[in-house]
């Protein structure tokens, strides 16, 4: 058997196992997907901040701990040590996080043009959930989160979690989404590795990641 008639014989069985149609072109008879993932998992909180913490450092994410207090006096230490001075917020961000802050402070909003976004030196936002067996941060444009543009043209994004927000596995942090709201998931600073396996960062968004843990 040459290479063309594998192919046609693995499209021939795909069609075979295919759903049956309306009878209109591209349209599929509506069918039950099963959804049998592994849900409801739990680990006690200081177990699951800390495997989050692990698959943050893992992926090169710099992360800082605090208490809801402190978050300012955190986020202002991160903004000092790393020179950053014009910073970009979401509209709905709570003000008292960048209370400590007296450089220039942009409050983003759909009309900015994004490529005006190379202005800032970093962005701040809240997040939605994170899952700890992933690392992965989940942002769903909420107020404090803003727009998916402004987490991805700065060069730092500085992202709060608070530790009650943050669930074992993917499921259980889907769960807590609205599937209806633009859901932008964060692993680690942008990075990439071309066919000669070097890694690049900043390629695809933020070059630096700094999680601040709260509580």
């Amino acid at each position: 058997m040459n290479s063309r008639d594998l192919v046609l014989g693995r499209i021939r069985d795909a069609i075979t196992l295919a759903p049956p149609t309306t009878g209109i072109p591209g349209v599929a008879v509506e069918t039950e997907i099963p959804r049998n993932y592994r849900t409801g998992r739990t680990l006690p909180d200081d177990e699951r901040v800390e495997l989050f913490v692990d698959r943050l450092v893992d992926y090169k994410a710099y992360v800082h701990r605090c208490a809801a207090t402190a978050i300012a006096e955190t986020i202002a230490d991160i903004l000092a040590a790393n020179a950053l001075k014009v910073v970009g917020i979401p509209a709905g961000l709570d003000r008292s996080w960048v209370a400590d802050f007296y450089d220039e402070l942009v409050v983003d909003s759909s009309d900015v043009p994004a490529p005006e976004l190379e202005k800032l030196d970093a962005v701040i936002t809240g997040s939605a959930v994170s899952c700890a067996e992933t690392g992965t941060i989940f942002l769903d444009a909420g107020p404090d989160q803003g727009r998916r543009a402004l987490t991805l043209v700065p060069d730092t994004h500085i992202c709060v979690v608070f530790r009650e927000s943050v669930e074992v596995g993917v499921p259980e942090a889907m769960a807590k989404l609205t599937p209806e709201r633009p859901t932008t998931m964060i692993s680690g600073p942008s990075a990439t590795s071309d066919i000669e396996l070097e890694r690049v960062e900043g390629v695809h968004g933020p070059r630096n990641l700094h999680v601040v843990i709260v509580g």
